[in-house]
């Protein structure tokens, strides 16, 4: 496939249409990965999305544990005040 780059105010971009947005569901952002004398897009999901379903499901299962110690355990923060 073949595609013109365009003018759009003092940049240049290229126009996707609306069959390789969707085959794609390219919505609002893409990545731009720059391999081998390409370029590559690849749709950006929205971030965090589905985080608070996925952290709950940790929580039901138990599996929402710190896997490191908290490196304020022996902090005196009066310090700061």
């Amino acid at each position: 496939m073949e595609a013109t780059i365009i003018k759009i105010g003092n940049s240049k971009g290229l126009r996707l249409s609306k069959t390789i947005l969707e085959k794609y569901n390219i919505k609002d952002k893409v990545e731009i990965i720059l391999e081998m004398g390409q370029i590559v897009l690849k749709p950006i999901e929205t971030p965090r999305k589905n985080w608070e379903s996925a952290f709950k499901k940790m929580k039901e299962e138990g599996d929402d544990k710190l896997l490191i110690e908290s490196v304020f355990n022996e902090e005196n923060f009066e310090e700061w005040s």
